[in-house]
């Protein structure tokens, strides 16, 4: 009775899971968009403002470039999650989404398997820039790096359920995209992802310290420099950070599983 109990909420989990994998591997152009656009980024805007920008607040001889790596690869997982949270969209158009809340499964099972499915396609992409920090100068170590990853998989499905709380609200793909870039590009900008706390304006370091998403980039940096705390600078303790980030992630699964069961499709 209990194996089948777990096996009717693994299996549309699974399942979901899976045709996102699938349909990542017949959309090429989606490992475009979500990882050359932040390559490019960092290396136009941190090649740009290496010369005449030393981030405040971090220590001597920090270069831009390696100041702005940590945010980069959040940006990565950012994209990833507006992509991935497209299809729910899509699906709406399709008929395919009629057709799975008519399946005798919950609705958190369905949002569960899209989150993970997102999330992973995230951290896949997100490993893979990881492995250009020695080109950032900085120099991981195997529990940074275990660390590491385990924050950016934590981001990611924060980010992948708060996209799918929009999705499930949307009912084209052309305002899903207006109210992401609305919402999650300014979220990241002001995560100190970009630019540091230190320096800024009062009014907007309150922004950031109001911004969840500012917690999960101070984890992911601390995790980076695990073997080297000072290289860090000024930034949110590890502890406080992994407990919000880990908040976050909770309150945003909470919410798309109640935007799932409020829409009908």
């Amino acid at each position: 009775m209990r194996k089948q109990a777990t096996l009717r909420l693994c299996l549309p989990v699974m399942t979901l899971w899976w045709r996102e994998m699938v349909r990542f591997c017949r959309q090429r152009s989606r490992l475009v968009g979500a990882f050359v656009q932040p390559l490019l980024f960092w290396i136009l805007l941190g090649g740009g403002f290496s010369a005449s920008f030393r981030p405040p607040g971090t220590p001597e001889g920090t270069a831009y470039m390696e100041y702005f790596y940590p945010g980069i690869i959040t940006l990565v997982l950012l994209f990833t999650a507006i992509f991935a949270t497209i299809s729910t969209v899509e699906d709406r158009r399709e008929g395919f989404l009629q057709a799975v809340l008519v399946a005798p499964v919950t609705r958190s099972s369905i949002v569960l398997g899209q989150a993970l499915g997102g999330a992973t396609l995230a951290l896949v992409q997100g490993i893979l820039f990881l492995l250009l920090a020695p080109a950032a100068g900085i120099s991981l170590t195997m529990s940074g790096v275990v660390a590491a990853v385990a924050v950016m998989f934590v981001i990611s499905f924060g980010l992948t359920s708060l996209g799918l709380v929009i999705a499930w609200r949307m009912e084209s793909v052309q305002g899903f995209h207006a109210i992401m870039n609305l919402i999650l590009i300014p979220i990241w900008l002001l995560s100190g992802a970009f630019f540091p706390a230190a320096g800024v304006p009062v009014w907007l370091q309150w922004a950031m310290r109001l911004d969840p998403l500012t917690y999960g980039v101070a984890a992911f940096r601390r995790c980076l420099y695990l073997g080297n705390p000072a290289a860090v600078g000024e930034a949110p303790s590890l502890l406080l950070s992994l407990v919000l980030t880990v908040l976050f992630t909770g309150v945003a699964f909470v919410a798309a599983t109640n935007a799932a069961r409020r829409s009908a499709a």
